[in-house]
């Protein structure tokens, strides 16, 4: 006999919300209608497998780490960095995830449980990639903002580049400081950069 799967279900359509979930620190910058938690992960977790390859580390794990790094928000929202320093006694992602999955099957929820685990304790050489494309990952998105016309931006652009540890994140991150949001779609169409 199989077991439940009802539980999964739930989360399924729980982590869904993240989808309709704002990064809300955009909003100081005078972002309208800023990413999702969601499309956040996306991103963070295509940057941690590059990142994880350029270091050495396992580019799959690394990924892994980063789809499940804001899951937690489903249940706290996306709490902003002012936020959190008045938010009392703040719940480690820990103890949110464990509640998420508490009727999972037995050795899925332990699959998790040590993932989220992993990602908080910042101690193998993934979870440290991942980290860096979180931060580089909010970096991006502010140099976009910035070039929308979001000039605020650059508090987040400045401040998760200071964040960003590895030499292949830096290195990344330099890049992408030299390199227009546009730049791509130049170069796909053979145009070359206006001066």
């Amino acid at each position: 006999m199989s077991d439940d799967l009802t539980p999964v279900a739930n989360f399924l359509y729980e982590a869904g919300t993240l989808k309709h979930t704002a990064r809300t620190g955009w909003w100081m910058a005078g972002v309208h209608t800023p990413e999702t938690v969601a499309e956040h992960s996306w991103r963070t977790a295509l940057i941690a497998s590059i990142i994880a390859k350029l270091e050495g580390a396992d580019p799959a794990r690394a990924a892994f780490l980063a789809v499940w790094h804001d899951s937690q928000e489903t249940r706290t929202g996306d709490v902003n960095h002012l936020g959190k320093k008045y938010v009392a006694g703040e719940t480690d992602p820990r103890d949110i995830t464990a509640d998420q999955i508490a009727n999972f099957p037995e050795g899925l929820a332990q699959a998790v449980l040590e993932l989220v685990a992993e990602y908080e304790s910042k101690e193998t050489p993934e979870a440290v990639c991942a980290r860096d494309a979180d931060k580089l990952e909010c970096m991006i998105q502010g140099v976009e903002y910035k070039a929308q016309g979001y000039e605020n931006a650059q508090r987040w652009i400045d401040n998760s580049r200071g964040r960003i540890v590895t030499k292949s994140g830096q290195e990344l991150a330099d890049a992408v400081l030299e390199t227009g949001s546009l730049d791509w779609l130049r170069n796909a169409l053979g145009e070359t950069k206006p001066s």
